[in-house]
């Protein structure tokens, strides 16, 4: 993937100029004007993007995108490289691996997390309200946290409690560590209240032990919600209505997020799920190729089979344009929850199967949902 822009050669000054960095590469000009990543046009509204790393060899890990890139070096210099072709509205999650250690991108000052970077092309839409943080920023905790013990799934775990706007109904979180420890969703939910784009709400940030056994179609895990924590939520010192429920969650926990809607409506009738996992069946973890099996899977054949009638439910869709396979078992359920009479929002982000581009949508979509 390197050499990418025409005529590139280790000997030629100013050789990424059209990124915007003058100086022949591994020069002190050039670090210091280094910035990446930076994207060039290519054909047919697809784009270049420069990556660069100084010191050792490296390569450039995405998340559910592309392959791995080994970087190039500049002739004897400390600059390495990759000039990536990207397609049209990409945001990706990326870090470098460099020996047995991964690394965000020292030139790049979205983080997530203490290891990884985010990259955009130019045509990626914005996403207010979700600050620019550095990789090695620690983020803000919310300041209420309950210890749930709970007899149906076993263990303990820390299900931390944030009111928005002086709290609301509550919005149920799944995999709620990644958006306390990786993406700032406290500060981004602050934000949209605060600009009059969502009600006030309470955020529920519930963390998973065992993603698969608790997302898969199962009763426990609701049955645990409903009547072990929600009570718990209720008794605490955190304003909130449990009785308007959101449930948001990604992947296999957008999976469960439409399983509970369907299985539980008197508990959740509103829900936000980005790249659900509507490939899953019972035996589809066990498969050689998963996504191989009937289009929308197991939600797909409930809701085939049962007809609902699902006029109380309100349910966004999102799922990632780039995410290849996984978009026919999304659009079978998103048509067949229409059918069954729910209403329901379906967009597409500018992204893979990655929190990066989920993120955008779920402040979107739990306004909508609360609507």
């Amino acid at each position: 993937m390197t050499d990418a822009v025409p005529g590139l050669a280790a000997d030629r000054e100013s050789a990424f100029v059209a990124y915007g960095l003058p100086g022949k590469p591994g020069t002190n000009e050039f670090w210091a004007a280094a910035g990446t990543p930076a994207s060039v046009p290519a054909d047919g509204g697809s784009w270049v993007t420069l990556f660069l790393w100084r010191g050792s060899p490296a390569s450039i890990e995405f998340e559910s995108w592309s392959e791995p890139v080994p970087l190039s070096r500049w002739g004897d210099t400390d600059c390495w490289y990759a000039e990536v072709p990207m397609p049209a509205r990409l945001r990706v999650t990326y870090r470098f691996l460099s020996g047995d250690e991964a690394y965000a991108d020292p030139f790049n000052p979205v983080g997530v997390g203490g290891d990884r970077s985010i990259a955009a092309t130019p045509d990626a839409p914005a996403q207010p309200h979700w600050p620019v943080i550095g990789a090695d920023v620690v983020l803000p905790l919310p300041l209420t946290r309950l210890r749930w013990s709970s007899e149906r799934l076993g263990g303990r775990r820390t299900v931390r409690i944030h009111p928005v706007g002086g709290g609301g109904p509550v919005v149920l979180l799944l995999d709620g560590d990644d958006w306390l420890y990786l993406h700032p969703a406290m500060t981004a939910f602050d934000s949209a209240v605060a600009s009059g784009e969502m009600p006030p709400v309470t955020l529920v940030f519930l963390p998973s032990k065992d993603r698969v056994a608790e997302f898969a179609c199962g009763r426990e895990l609701w049955e645990a919600v409903r009547d072990e924590l929600l009570p718990l939520v209720a008794e605490s010192d955190v304003p909130s209505d449990p009785d308007r429920l959101v449930v948001a969650g990604q992947s296999l926990g957008g999976l469960s997020a439409v399983y509970a809607a369907l299985e539980f409506p008197e508990l959740v009738s509103r829900v936000a799920c980005q790249s659900g996992s509507f490939w899953w069946t019972p035996d589809a973890m066990g498969l050689a190729d998963p996504f191989g099996g009937p289009l929308g899977g197991s939600i797909a054949a409930l809701l085939r089979d049962r007809r609902p009638e699902l006029s109380g439910l309100r349910i966004a869709f999102d799922v990632g344009e780039h995410e290849g396979r996984m978009l026919p078992h999304c659009e079978v359920v998103e048509g067949l929850a229409a059918e069954a009479g729910a209403a329901v929002r379906v967009s597409r982000a500018a992204s893979g199967h990655d929190r990066a581009g989920w993120r955008g949508a779920l402040l979107r979509d739990v306004a909508w949902a609360l609507a």
